[in-house]
């Protein structure tokens, strides 16, 4: 219940949708202007479902093989 609870409060779906946002703006940034949007749709739909925003991030790491932008910058 409690894991739950810490799912489904504010400050929980905020800090998804932040980090879903960060994301497109990093693929905006390397030039993914598809990804990009598509990430933004996902972030209107994170708010409301988090797992949305979860799921999509990790498919991402996946995708883009757990590559990080700050190790591309290093």
């Amino acid at each position: 219940m409690v894991l739950k609870r810490l799912l489904g409060s504010t400050a929980t779906r905020s800090l998804t949708v932040v980090s879903v946002l960060s994301a497109a703006r990093t693929a905006f940034s390397n030039g993914k202007r598809i990804r990009a949007i598509a990430l933004l749709g996902v972030a209107v739909l994170a708010w409301k479902w988090m797992l949305i925003g979860l799921a999509a991030q990790g498919l991402l790491k996946v995708i883009s093989g757990g590559k990080s932008s700050a190790s591309k910058s290093a």
